[in-house]
């Protein structure tokens, strides 16, 4: 009796042998084949990089145009900005110098009337207008006098010189003003002089 050849041997064998026919059993089964490439296809590649390449820096160099431009820009308005300020400090004062011309003016006259007539009463009515006047631009411009007396001692507003004995007020409370204080707006501007009751 004849043995019986094993099937999978039959069929490894098989598969070898159209392997071999396709001319394909030298080959790594984990090889990938990579595409062929003509030298023309080689060459277009090529000039197709360097246009874009020529492309990136025109708009590189165009980029590092626009920046210099901003920085220059720039430069120039930090320096307008730095004389503005500057000019804005030295002539911070000349809108209330000129509100005030006014009352200077009136006081010259009011000076020059002094040897020509001897009436004090008119002389005083003068000044007042003027003093009334000068007030008026200084409240203009948001300064306010404090009215201290009567009301309790507080160290942000009044600065104390003296306490003194009062029968009419409590302690701690100003009972005469030295010096009067002002406020610009809401900021003191100078503590007011005062007493103070012990």
């Amino acid at each position: 009796m004849k043995e019986q050849e094993p099937i999978q041997d039959n069929i490894q064998t098989g598969v070898e042998e159209e392997f071999n026919m396709n001319g394909t059993e030298n080959q790594d089964p984990n090889r990938v084949e990579e595409p062929e490439v003509s030298a023309e296809e080689v060459q277009e590649t090529g000039s197709v990089g360097q246009a874009e390449l020529d492309q990136l820096r025109a708009e590189a160099e165009d980029h590092k145009q626009r920046l210099l431009r901003t920085q220059a820009d720039f430069d120039n308005f930090r320096r307008r900005t730095v004389k503005e300020k500057e000019e804005l400090g030295k002539y911070a004062s000349s809108k209330l110098i000129v509100e005030l011309l006014p009352v200077i003016d009136n006081f010259e006259r009011a000076l020059g009337t002094v040897s020509e007539n001897a009436d004090v009463s008119s002389y005083a009515k003068g000044v007042e207008m003027i003093f009334r006047q000068f007030e008026g631009v200084l409240k203009a411009e948001g300064l306010t006098p404090m009215e201290s007396v009567g009301t309790p001692f507080n160290p942000e507003f009044h600065q104390a010189i003296m306490q003194v004995e009062s029968d009419e007020y409590e302690e701690g409370i100003v009972v005469e003003e030295v010096q009067k204080g002002y406020l610009l707006k809401d900021k003191v501007l100078r503590p007011a002089m005062v007493k103070v009751s012990g």
